[in-house]
């Protein structure tokens, strides 16, 4: 069984057992966490599709740590004009593994 789920902006297909890197969710490592924004949920042939979600559908997990990403640099500078600028940015993450698909 299977479920594509929303979360942080993002769509994510799992299934039971995976594990997936997630925008930082506010719960301490080792906490549960429930997803109740369900698009679609399928197994073998069937397909279940919300409108936009799916009534009653949930996935469970367990939220195993939380950290940033590796650091990207931007940097834009202007040719011939003495202009610039160097920025990092290191995105923040909750690991989450998939427990329990519910439909």
């Amino acid at each position: 069984m299977y479920a594509i789920l929303e979360t942080g902006g993002k769509q994510y297909k799992v299934s039971e057992g995976d594990v997936i890197y997630v925008e930082k969710l506010g719960v301490e490592d080792g906490a549960a966490v429930t997803f109740d924004k369900v698009l679609a949920v399928g197994e073998g042939e069937s397909l279940t599709v919300g409108t936009p979600y799916v009534a009653g559908a949930t996935v469970t997990g367990t939220a195993d740590k939380t950290g940033k990403k590796k650091k990207i640099n931007i940097f834009k500078m202007k040719p011939k004009k003495g202009y610039r600028r160097r920025q990092g940015h290191r995105q923040p993450y909750t690991k989450v593994t998939i427990s329990a698909v519910k439909a």
